[in-house]
């Protein structure tokens, strides 16, 4: 009998056009992962609307992003690819794990108390509540590993609580998830200020590296790259910049940050940033004009996210079912 592959689950919001970050971080370890474990990977559009979206925006953005999956080399055959919203029990479980959740540790996630922050009376509730849509994406697929950031550990934290909680007042229903950190995890950051993590959520165009950025746009933001006076390339935290150039060039070509340094021992910044541009141009063309090719053929697309909305459905609503029994409603 082969033995159940493990559970792997994770998604994108398509809130807005992917960075170079996205895909060194998370995409290229996805890819790694489809072989060993049994994958579901999502795009979270149920997610994107806690900021509002331009319809017309949105759509796009959905159908890029589930392009992009495949054109990065996650393949539809060994995965589920599906848009969040096609799997109702996503939104179902998601008020039953609420009506288990406490207004305290909601209130304490930290990306929550950031944003707030700004908003005041206004933030909206959804802002509020994500954290259980994100805790039923996870638990509805008894996943067993979730791929995360530092910054989204807490979520999961959230995730597992609540699994155990459920578990405890009903009887055990989930898998409690783990946290799976990639042996290399590329954590790339932004290019103006890199002591944050790059994000397309930045003001300044210049801090992030867009997927689908042009060559030309991507030498002129690599260039403008802010890094330091010392003018020699060393992999230390007392030049950030100069690290996380690095970081892109090693995890693009898959060699240790030391042998990046020993490359360029005795050469010049310009010299480095322009190979630096150089390989992520080379990295992103044949993704680029896969991305468009299959942006223009929306059959296709159709398909893949059909069939796995149709797996989805079929796990996730076993899930349900089950919680709502529990909970004693009266099965339909």
């Amino acid at each position: 009998m082969e033995e159940r592959k493990k559970v792997i689950f994770s998604g994108i919001q398509p809130s807005g056009d992917l960075t170079l970050g996205n895909y060194l971080g998370a995409l290229k370890n996805w890819v790694n992962l489809q072989d060993s474990y049994d994958c579901y990977f999502c795009v979270v559009d149920l997610h994107a609307i806690t900021v509002r979206q331009e319809p017309k925006d949105l759509r796009r953005r959905t159908l890029e992003i589930l392009s992009i999956y495949i054109a990065a080399g996650i393949d539809p055959e060994k995965n589920t690819l599906f848009i969040q919203s096609h799997v109702p029990a996503h939104s179902e479980a998601s008020w039953l794990l609420t009506c288990s959740s406490y207004m305290g540790e909601l209130s304490r996630m930290t990306q929550f108390k950031d944003k707030s922050q700004n908003m005041g009376d206004s933030i909206n509730a959804g802002l509020f509540v994500y954290p259980v849509l994100m805790a039923s994406d996870i638990l509805l697929y008894n996943t067993d590993l979730v791929p995360v950031g530092s910054d989204q550990k807490q979520h999961l934290e959230l995730a597992r609580d609540l699994a155990e909680r459920f578990n405890h007042l009903y009887s055990p229903t989930f898998t409690v998830p783990e946290p799976y950190i990639p042996k290399s995890g590329a954590k790339i950051m932004d290019l103006q200020d890199p002591t944050k993590k790059m994000s397309k959520s930045s003001q300044n165009p210049n801090a992030y590296i867009l997927i689908m950025d042009p060559p030309e746009t991507i030498r002129k933001k690599i260039s403008r790259t802010v890094t330091d006076s010392l003018g020699v390339i060393n992999y230390t935290d007392d030049q950030p910049g100069i690290k996380n150039l690095i970081n892109i060039l090693s995890a693009i070509k898959d060699i240790s940050p030391e042998e990046v340094v020993s490359l360029y021992k005795g050469k010049g910044y310009a010299e480095f940033k322009r190979d630096v541009a150089e390989a992520i141009i080379e990295e992103l063309e044949p993704l680029q004009s896969k991305v468009k090719e299959l942006m223009n053929n929306k059959e296709y697309l159709e398909s893949i996210y059909k069939r796995g909305a149709e797996k989805a459905n079929y796990v996730s609503m076993k899930t349900l079912r089950k919680m709502q029994k529990k909970i004693g409603f009266i099965p339909r």
